[in-house]
């Protein structure tokens, strides 16, 4: 009898801290260039696993390649991440030393507990309904928005920060976990939205209703108002602002948004360039009925916030970050409590569209509800 796949997955995954402490302890193996090869060859080796996994498997959504690889990969970064905060030893150090340095960095340790916790234990989920013929569009999506979320400020903080000038062949392996997750999305936003069964009548009912009579919906709104405020000031923070109220802020409340390792600058921008619109656009959603896509575009965006916000916190706090750029001690609570709102906003909004949905359903024709009360 062979065992559920997610199970064979999260064993396969369990290899990944062999492979790096047999690495670590092979001389030959610890240069730039056979690092990057011996890097593919394993992932190329997983693979060729995965694929025996399931060759009894009639049909095997593509998608299910791209989560059993990545949970591999998850490990490693758990792996780094304990070895980073004490737990373990002897895993790391030549990956850290001739591959990616910037893996020691404060950001890159909450960055690693992300993907070897919440990553992971997303993907054996969904690996596990899709093998059980289940629904997984949404969590995928929650995964998708996460990943995104940090690549797009990973690879540019350390190309731009104090880490770009010992940038090493092995860097460059995070090219495809760069493009997959966009493809990925792709997919899953092409796919066929999981739509729930809701009366005509309680459609209409919900989106003949005010704005103002919608209290939930109201005060949501003035959150992701807020956290639009909040990112467009941290922009102008990170670009140097010469604003008094700016130059406070970055010495006296959140010094470590001028931390050389460049990620926290990079975060800022992405705030404001993308996530800003991004705000703006499920405002737009909370008020004005039928906008089905909310469904969608609200956890993907809960799952970025909450993973960039998750590293940012952690890492403006973790003792890797030099004290000089930690939140001082006066001015804890204002901060933390301000970044958990800013991650919290989007997905109390994601539950909020998914608990009560009927109003983001398409509307109903006038009429319609009447004449399906007469045929019954």
């Amino acid at each position: 009898m062979r065992p559920p796949v997610e199970v064979s997955v999260f064993l396969l995954s369990l290899l990944a801290p062999g492979v790096l402490y047999a690495m670590n302890n092979i001389p030959a193996l610890q240069e730039p260039l056979p690092i990057l090869g011996m890097g593919l060859v394993v992932l190329g080796s997983v693979l060729l696993l995965l694929l025996l996994t399931v060759r009894h498997k009639v049909k095997v959504d593509p998608l299910f390649y791209v989560f059993a690889e990545f949970s591999f990969t998850c490990m490693v970064g758990l792996t780094n991440a304990l070895e980073q905060d004490g737990f373990i030893s002897g895993f790391m150090g030549f990956y850290l030393k001739m591959g990616e340095p910037h893996l020691s960095s404060a950001y890159a340790v909450m960055m690693s507990y992300w993907e070897g916790v919440i990553h992971f234990v997303l993907f054996l989920t969904v690996i596990h309904r899709m093998f059980k013929g289940k629904s997984y569009r949404s969590l995928a999506l929650l995964w998708a928005g996460s990943s995104i979320a940090h690549q797009i400020v990973l690879i540019p903080g350390v190309i731009i920060g104090k880490y770009g000038s010992n940038i090493r062949p092995a860097f460059w392996r995070n090219t495809p976990f760069f493009l997959v997750p966009f493809w990925a999305a792709s997919v899953l936003f092409s796919r066929p939205r999981e739509m729930p069964v809701i009366t005509a009548d309680k459609i209409a009912a919900e989106q003949k209703k005010s704005f103002v009579s919608r209290p939930l919906d109201l005060l949501l709104s003035l959150l992701l108002l807020g956290a639009m405020a909040f990112s467009v000031f941290r922009g102008f923070v990170v670009m140097d602002c010469p604003l008094d109220v700016c130059f406070t802020y970055i010495y006296q409340y959140e010094p470590y948004l001028k931390d050389p390792v460049g990620f926290p600058r990079v975060m800022m921008l992405v705030y404001l360039f993308y996530a800003l619109p991004l705000l703006a656009i499920l405002i737009y959603g909370l008020k004005t009925p039928g906008c089905s896509w909310m469904l969608d575009l609200t956890i993907f965006f809960a799952g970025a916030m909450a993973q960039t916000q998750w590293c940012h916190i952690g890492a403006s706090l973790h003792s890797r970050t030099p004290f000089t750029y930690r939140i001082p001690a006066d001015k804890w609570r204002p901060v933390i409590a301000f970044n958990v709102l800013l991650a919290a906003a989007p997905s109390l909004l994601a539950l909020r569209c998914h608990t009560y949905p009927a109003y983001f359903m398409k509307p109903v024709p006038e009429g319609q509800t009447i004449n399906e009360k007469k045929k019954k």
